[in-house]
């Protein structure tokens, strides 16, 4: 069985971030690192090439095998961004309805900007997000 490709690494958050390709990017990463940092209380961590990720779980599946993942990640894409959340949990559907201009795709909610989120609301989305997965992944 071949090793993930997304694991740790001890590859510089800050300087993933100042390469990234707008101006607009950069500010959101940093602002999105600054939200998860506040809730997790660690420090970012790059996991593979172009995730950022807050704090470790043992995720395991259905298998039986288990792997570590972060427990809030972001990845600044080309043209989005995305946040990884977690399967659904009280209140994300009406925590969703008031985020704004998303697309979701899994767990995954795919962004152009923060503009386009309602900061507040996303913030109460991240904070259930990883309260939820603390609680079922301990």
């Amino acid at each position: 069985m071949s090793e993930p490709k997304t694991r740790p690494t001890d590859a510089s958050v800050d300087d993933f971030i100042d390469l990234l390709k707008t101006e607009q990017q950069r500010d959101d990463a940093r602002a999105i690192c600054k939200m998860m940092e506040s809730i997790t209380k660690k420090k970012a961590v790059m996991w593979g090439t172009s995730i950022i990720g807050f704090s470790t779980h043992k995720q395991v599946y259905a298998s039986g095998k288990t792997l570590d993942w972060p427990m809030l990640a972001f990845a600044p894409r080309k043209d989005k961004s995305t946040i990884y959340l977690t399967d659904d949990f009280e209140g994300r559907k009406m925590l969703l309805k008031k985020l704004g201009k998303y697309k979701l795709s899994g767990i995954c909610l795919h962004f152009k900007s923060l503009n386009d989120l309602h900061v507040p609301t996303l913030k109460a989305l991240l904070n259930a997000t990883f309260k939820y997965t603390k609680k079922k992944y301990g």
